[in-house]
């Protein structure tokens, strides 16, 4: 039969056990939020395109956007792609990439109306939308 002393280790050797678990736990989490997070950086923010040289732009019917078109070379073992920065005339606020995709040289910018734009056949409803051939 066992003694409440002894009762009274096993209960704290469980506790100490589950604290253990708990923490290795929400450290693992992190690692693995850590390691998402620097895949996402590292491959698929458009903040981090290359700048590329200028090639076209437009200014939507009423003035408050401008799609401006960049071509990007990667070199010899990539294509060409097309990256269109959103430039926001009348506010304040840092132009954004809104539209890239690979295997194009020249791009085709048409404003449907005063937030709908088309880029070589990708319609996009700025300012919130985004075309990224990586996520297709």
């Amino acid at each position: 039969m066992r003694t409440k002393a002894e009762a009274e280790r096993n209960k704290e050797k469980k506790k100490i056990y589950k604290n253990i678990l708990i923490m290795f736990g929400a450290v693992g989490l992190l690692f693995v939020g850590l390691i998402g997070y620097g895949v996402y950086w590292a491959f698929f923010d458009m903040n981090r395109l290359p700048t590329g040289d200028y090639l076209a732009e437009e200014t939507s019917p009423d003035g408050n956007y401008t799609l401006k078109a960049y071509v990007a070379d990667g070199g010899a073992t990539t294509s060409y792609t097309i990256r269109g920065e959103l430039v926001f005339n009348q506010k304040r606020k840092k132009a954004k990439n809104v539209y890239w995709n690979s295997k194009e040289d020249n791009a085709d910018i048409k404003w449907i109306d005063s937030d709908t734009v088309v880029i070589s056949g990708h319609s996009l409803d700025v300012p919130n939308d985004k075309f990224d051939f990586r996520n297709q």
